[in-house]
């Protein structure tokens, strides 16, 4: 949570947040409600109703008419003169946010709150209550809270983006997406220096945020606070507000190992399946192996992804999932920062594994291939062992790993090539020296890592000579220091080739 003294200052000028309009015309305490009704607490009877869903507002014309534009035409342009109801369920913000709007009509006070404010802006623009019909109507009012109370607090700018989500394409029209989303993105990127700080930690629940207590959780003034303050409360936001903070960050100039950082952070959150803590590489192909024969069989995947791939419970659930995942991760390969080393190769894979698994958009996959194939080096044999979803014949995608080794071999002939290698003076000769060094050491890692990946997979019966051939002689002789890991895969590939053949004669 960010506060700086203008956000006291301006809290404090607005009181509590409490709204009253003047010249109301109808006297009232209040508003009383039974059941799905609302009625008015006054002697005069109710002349007009708005029903809104299940609910139904007994009110007046005189209060309405003379702050709404909209229901002033609706009531005077109406060939009926004895209009006296009138139904809105496109109202933006529903029923809770007419009421608001109903009693400033009638000059009840309001309390302006972050979690009712954007319904009530979207809910005055769709009602017009405009300047025109009254001074200080409630349009003008909510730009007001909006304004100076609202976007000066982080805190506020997290709930309303959050509480924007139920509010398209209003909050987006009204630009209260964009000016929240540049808010968050400015105090995320501001000096802490001189300013209070509280952030929610990693304990915030994705469906209750809890905000702590300034004086609870405020660190103190020689506690420097950490670069990730701000992980958790942007990781409540839905994906689309998500990327629009996240592109707002990038423009800012945000470090982009922190961008990406951020990212990994919201990713492990809203995909459940991104790391499996109880699924082996073997059992994992398994259950891939189990759901390409349509069986019905479980899967070890803890987070139930495998339900996803097999169908094998409620489908319109499951293809419901299914689609939320697949918009998640191609909105999150769109944001991720295009400098090396953004995030790990761990998690790229890991997020390579789901879009294929969930069939996200092949040019995204080819991108995340890509992205991969920069980093290649810093891979681990599991996180290659990637089954093949695509009912492929082999149980690991072997294809897959053909191709992320073509994209680091493309890579590493471009980093090689580059002009900034060709240099003459001695400080750049020596730093093409290190360049090139780091070139064959990471070629080197590569060539260990296939090996130890030809090794595993060779047991696979369906894997044909001319794909292990293929992959074993992808990498140039020099990226070997030793052949002895080539050997063993070789070696074991004839192990079950022998086997298979002896099988089969029996």
């Amino acid at each position: 949570m960010w506060e700086s003294e203008s956000e006291s200052a301006a809290t404090h000028k607005y009181g509590g947040g409490l709204l009253t309009s003047t010249n109301h015309g109808v006297k009232t305490e209040g508003f009383v409600q039974r059941g799905h009704s609302w009625y008015v607490a006054t002697d005069i009877p109710s002349d007009f109703l708005v029903q809104i869903g299940e609910a139904n507002f007994h009110l007046h014309k005189y209060p309405l008419v003379s702050r709404s534009g909209k229901l002033s035409r609706v009531i005077y342009e109406s060939h009926d003169p004895d209009l006296n109801k009138i139904v809105m369920d496109d109202i933006p913000g529903g029923e809770e946010a007419f009421e608001l709007a109903a009693k400033f009509c009638y000059g009840i006070a309001v309390d302006l709150t972050a979690g009712n404010i954007s319904g009530l802006r979207c809910a005055a623009e769709y009602l017009e209550m405009t300047e025109d019909l009254e001074e200080g109507n409630l349009i003008f009012k909510a730009e007001a809270f909006l304004s100076y109370v609202v976007l000066s607090s982080w805190r506020d700018s997290i709930v309303v983006l959050k509480s924007c989500e139920k509010l398209s394409p209003w909050a987006e029209n009204l630009q209260i997406v964009r000016r929240c989303s540049e808010s968050i993105a400015w105090k995320a990127c501001a000096n802490p220096k001189g300013i209070r700080w509280s952030y929610t930690g990693r304990t915030a629940k994705i469906s209750s945020p809890k905000w702590n207590d300034m004086k609870d959780s405020s660190p103190s003034r020689n506690q420097q606070v950490p670069p990730d303050w701000w992980f958790e409360d942007a990781s409540i936001l839905r994906i689309d507000h998500f990327v629009r903070v996240i592109t707002a960050i990038k423009v800012k100039g945000m470090r982009f190992e922190l961008v990406g950082a951020s990212i990994m952070h919201y990713a492990t959150k809203w995909l459940p399946g991104l790391i499996s803590d109880t699924a082996t590489p073997g059992d994992e192909a398994s259950n891939c192996s189990m759901s390409n024969s349509s069986s019905s069989g479980g899967g070890s995947w803890k987070s139930g992804l495998h339900m996803v791939v097999t169908g094998t419970k409620d489908d319109n659930t499951s293809s419901l999932q299914a689609k939320e995942q697949r918009m998640i991760i191609e909105s999150l390969v769109s944001i991720i920062p295009p400098q090396k080393d953004s995030v790990s190769c761990s998690f790229l894979l890991r997020l390579l594994r789901m879009a294929i698994m969930l069939k996200v958009a092949p040019a995204l996959v080819t991108e995340l291939e890509k992205r991969v194939g920069m980093q290649f080096e810093q891979a681990t044999l599991a996180d290659l062992l990637i089954p093949s979803y695509n009912k492929g014949e082999t149980m690991y995608d072997v294809d897959l790993v053909q191709r992320l080794l073509e994209h680091f071999i493309v890579q590493e002939q471009t980093e090689s090539s580059s002009p900034s290698r060709n240099s003459f003076s001695d400080k750049q000769h020596m730093g093409m020296g290190m360049g090139m060094g780091c070139i064959l050491n990471a070629k080197a890692r590569v060539a260990r890592l296939v090996d130890s990946y030809l090794t595993e997979v060779s047991r696979d019966r369906n894997l044909s000579l001319t794909k292990f051939q293929v992959l074993a002689e992808a990498l140039p002789e020099s990226a070997r220091t030793c052949d002895d890991g080539l050997y063993r895969a070789i070696d074991s590939y004839l192990k079950a080739s022998c086997s298979h053949h002896k099988e089969g004669k029996s």
